[in-house]
């Protein structure tokens, strides 16, 4: 798998709701990442809702071999817009069928269950066991390929575990923000892959020295050596920028070569920005609260 994917969630319309202006330019955008190599993205009922699923089937199936589209339920959207925890097993199942529906296939490659564990002020009340059990049934009738979690603490991805294999784990982290880092330590020593949104921190990287000095250097871009960074900082990152403009996208991709011409001492400095060791899950730094408002109203270019 090519381990920098694409983020879906900008194809949509403003604020994340509804269709674009110009669908065939999301769609053209979906066939270039296919054509640069990208194997793999990330997408979610609650984009749009819907649309931004249909765009994804409209473009790209039938899938090309080695594709892997990875679809979160368990979220919506409230009536003013608000993203909601929508995890009643009910709900759950019909998410997933909306979504093949949406995306014209029969199976899903991967679906995430999404949690509430990595966004302060969100709870649930179902059980973990109820809404993951909703995945486990439909992947016994072949509905689901593989199953992952989003918003994962370490304590409910190993709950999770205790019921099913969990192919792959959401959460935030970047260079601005590294609340997810327990839970891809976990991941790392079980082989979990780990797929960090917010990747690049919601454009907030302008101004700080770390990246723009390698970036100086190489001749590329502070979004590049964010992106590289992350592959570097961990071999079970999966990253998913994401963009509607060809040009970002194309930039984005390139930052896969880059990360094997930072220094040891450039990756030091770059995962020195933040104290890991006082990063706690579900307590994100200010930064990172206006990171999720400007993902939201889509002020950053590269969001996911």
């Amino acid at each position: 798998m090519n381990r920098i994917g694409y983020g879906a969630m900008q194809l949509a319309g403003p604020n994340v709701w509804g269709p674009p202006q110009d669908p065939e330019a999301a769609r053209r955008v979906l066939r270039l990442a296919v054509e640069l190599g990208v194997t793999f993205f990330d997408t979610a009922n609650a984009y749009g809702p819907r649309v931004v699923n249909q765009l994804i089937g409209e473009a790209l199936r039938p899938f090309p071999d080695g594709v892997i589209v990875g679809n979160k339920v368990g979220a919506g959207r409230g009536p003013d817009g608000s993203w909601i925890i929508t995890d009643h097993p009910d709900t759950v199942r019909a998410q997933v069928h909306e979504a093949l529906a949406d995306m014209g296939t029969e199976t899903s490659e991967l679906t995430y269950l999404r949690l509430p564990g990595d966004l302060p002020g969100t709870h649930t009340d179902v059980p973990l066991e109820e809404s993951l059990g909703v995945l486990v049934e439909l992947r016994e009738q072949g509905l689901i390929r593989r199953i992952g979690l989003s918003g994962a603490s370490p304590e409910l991805l190993a709950r999770a575990q205790e019921m099913t294999p969990i192919a792959a784990v959401q959460n935030r982290f970047n260079l601005l923000d590294r609340s997810g880092v327990q839970v891809l330590e976990a991941c790392e020593k079980q082989g979990v892959m780990f797929v960090p949104y917010f990747p690049l921190a919601s454009g907030r990287l302008a101004g700080y020295a770390e990246p723009a000095g390698p970036a100086q250097r190489l001749g590329v871009t502070p979004a590049q050596v964010a992106l590289a960074w992350l592959l570097r900082r961990s071999p079970a990152m999966v990253v998913i920028p994401g963009t509607a403009n060809p040009a970002h996208l194309r930039a984005n991709v390139a930052a896969a070569g880059i990360a094997a011409d930072l220094t040891d001492d450039e990756v030091a400095r770059l995962t020195g920005l933040v104290d890991e060791s006082q990063a706690t899950l579900g307590q994100p730094h200010q930064s990172t609260l206006d990171a999720l408002t400007a993902a939201a109203e889509r002020h950053a270019g590269d969001v996911r």
